[in-house]
Order: C-alpha cells, then sequence, then structure tokens
C-alpha cells in the first residue's frame, strides 16, 4: 500500500534490523527494560519460522511502524483468524496516518488469507489506540473477560494442584 509519505509491506526475515528497534520501544512502551538484542531474536525467530506477519509502514528505507499478526483459530466460530498482537508508530509520528494504514492494511491481508475475524487487546490505559480502533469500526467486547496466567506461578486462593479434580 502506498500513501503520499510512506508505504506499507509485508516485512521479511531481511527486516529484522528495521523492525527491531521499534519492536524494542513498542516493548518499553508496556514497561519491558530496553532489549535490542532480545527484540531482534524475537522478530526474526517470528518471520524465519513463518510464525506471524508484520506490516511494515516505511520512509526512504526508514521504519515508522509496524503491526503484528499470529494467525490462529477461533473454536467457536470454526475459523481461521488473525490476533493482532503488536501495533506500534514511533510517537512523533503519530497522528501522520500510519497507525490507520496499518489497521486497514491488516484488514486486507485477513480478507486475502480468508480470516474470519481479526481480535485484539490493548491496555485500559491506551486511549490513542482505543480511538482509533473505535473509528475504524472495531468494537469492544462487552461479552467476555481476558485472563492471564504465568504457568507455574502460586494460586493465590489455595491449594492448585495439577490432578485436584480429576476422579
Amino acid at each position: 500500500m502506498q500513501h503520499s509519505s510512506f508505504q506499507i509491506r509485508l516485512a521479511t526475515p531481511l527486516d529484522v534490523d528495521l523492525i527491531a528497534p521499534l519492536f524494542d520501544a513498542y516493548r518499553q512502551f508496556y514497561e519491558q527494560a530496553a532489549d535490542l538484542e532480545g527484540a531482534r531474536s524475537f522478530i526474526l525467530d517470528r518471520l524465519t519460522r513463518q510464525e506471524s506477519h508484520i506490516l511494515l509502514a516505511e520512509h526512504d528505507d526508514h521504519a515508522l511502524g509496524f503491526i503484528q499478526l499470529y494467525p490462529s483459530f477461533c473454536s467457536i466460530l470454526a475459523e481461521p483468524i488473525y490476533l493482532l498482537s503488536d501495533l506500534f508508530v514511533l510517537p512523533v509520528l503519530r497522528k501522520s496516518g500510519a497507525g490507520r494504514a496499518l489497521m486497514l492494511e491488516a484488514e486486507q491481508l485477513a480478507l486475502a488469507n480468508g480470516k474470519a475475524r481479526l481480535d485484539l487487546t490493548t491496555a485500559k490505559t491506551n486511549l490513542q489506540a482505543q480511538s482509533l480502533y473505535e473509528s475504524l469500526g472495531w468494537q469492544r467486547d462487552e461479552v467476555y473477560y481476558a485472563y492471564t496466567r504465568t504457568p507455574g506461578a502460586a494460586c493465590n486462593l489455595g491449594d492448585c494442584e495439577v490432578g485436584e479434580f480429576i476422579d
């Protein structure tokens, strides 16, 4: 996709050095420690193993932002979907249209690849992103709660040994 000030294209493993600084900044936005080499390794693994699709917004060989999509499935629909895991645009370029263009291109990629839906989560405090999503017709889920658990973490409500509910 071509815009007057930037273009969007599907990234390849050769783009890892363009994406890694953006991915590192994205993780820092979510209060993770800076780790450029870890970011580079993670992105390179996802791309070389074809475990995700990354759309890259760039201008004159400079990366402006990216979106990362993970192929998944919805059991209820019995259809393939994309998990839109990451969207990041350099702070100085927000409101430039790059985030909107990345989101629209992600939707086109989903349509082209037969995905039934795109799902995403964002921080409750990320009001700017929520405004973008809602302006593009995304709807906040009012039906389901999202839960997360770190494997092996202590239980808060007592003993939760594996197999305790098995007859």
